[in-house]
């Protein structure tokens, strides 16, 4: 049997394992996917910690997924050999759930996650439910492509979905692996945008990506200048910390929306009269399905929203994967298959 290059997790906190595999068959309603490039995520650590229950072991973490398909299964009428795809976080749905009839899959009760309830694409060769395949546009590159496909469609998903019209002030809070992204989409989407972020080292690469204000809250109060400018309509929180997201809540605007999407440990605080006086709403946004990744590559092909990039070889995953979860990354991570 043919075989390919996998890197696998045996056990919860287990190391990364580079294995040979066999190349798997696809099934009746699914693709297999030459890898070419799938993205390091912050949410690789679920897999490889066994932070969701029931994870299936030895498993291939990997849900930011670039590549061509290499072959299709049984009643798969949608998908051609030689297609440019990519998969996302959302790796399938049940269409049978209330949401699901509702057409709301990615609220799917019984919703599968690419790399956690099946192998993901650290690997050269992927299986994937033909529902959770997005194309991908012959402009945009693979290795671009990877992180738009979770980094990229929750930004730009939630921003998209917020009540914000252009024109509107919007505040990108964070300039990371999300935020740099976020920038980018705000300004592409017509936005003022305002990047807030620690550090005036920062300002240079949040105006080059499209800010045209930057607060720095190592010297300045960022939800009191965001009410000298008459308040956010929406504040877009991408970085992970929970007490400087509670803190921009009086910097929204009556009516406006602290949109979270920087997943941190710890509660928000906020009292309710920051809200009711207001009409303001905190409001999650969960990434998005397969259309909403097609939605997002066109965008950002169209546009040039990029991702910046730091590129591995598969072989030196847990180089890769260190330079993330230790957050020194420039801003995201890409596991690159070679030819």
């Amino acid at each position: 049997m043919p075989r390919m290059k996998a890197v696998q997790v045996s056990k919860p906190g287990g190391d990364f394992e580079v294995v040979e595999r066999e190349i798997p068959t696809p099934a009746r309603n699914q693709v297999r996917i030459k890898v070419e490039a799938c993205g390091v995520c912050h949410s690789d650590a679920v897999t490889k910690q066994g932070l969701f229950p029931g994870i299936q072991y030895p498993r291939v973490p990997g849900h930011e997924v670039a590549g061509r398909i290499d072959a299709v299964g049984a009643d798969v009428s949608n998908w051609k050999v030689g297609q440019r795809v990519g998969v996302g976080w959302h790796g399938g749905h049940c269409f049978v759930c209330d949401y699901c009839r509702r057409g709301d899959f990615i609220l799917c009760r019984n919703e599968k996650i690419t790399g956690i309830h099946h192998d993901g694409g650290y690997a050269e060769y992927m299986l994937s439910p033909a529902e959770a395949v997005a194309a991908i546009p012959d402009d945009l590159s693979a290795v671009d492509a990877a992180p738009l496909l979770c980094a990229g469609i929750t930004v730009y998903n939630s921003l998209r979905n917020a009540r914000a019209r252009s024109g509107d002030l919007v505040a990108v809070q964070g300039i990371g692996g999300l935020g740099h992204l976020g920038i980018q989409y705000a300004r592409q989407m017509g936005f003022r945008t305002v990047a807030i972020g620690r550090g005036a080292d920062k300002e240079p690469l949040a105006r080059k990506l499209g800010a045209s204000l930057y607060i720095d809250t190592a010297t300045a109060n960022a939800a009191e200048e965001l009410r000298k400018l008459g308040g956010a309509q929406v504040v877009l929180a991408t970085a992970p910390d929970s007490k400087a997201i509670s803190a921009l809540i009086d910097g929204v605007a009556p009516g406006g929306t602290l949109l979270v999407v920087g997943v941190g440990s710890e509660p928000l605080t906020v009292a309710p009269l920051q809200l009711i006086l207001t009409r303001r709403a905190i409001q999650g946004w969960p990434s998005g399905t397969a259309m909403d990744w097609e939605d997002t590559l066109a965008f950002s092909a169209q546009t040039g929203v990029r991702p910046m990039i730091e590129k591995y070889p598969l072989e030196k995953v847990t180089e890769a994967y260190d330079q993330m979860i230790k957050g020194r990354a420039r801003f995201r991570v890409v596991l690159t298959m070679g030819s």
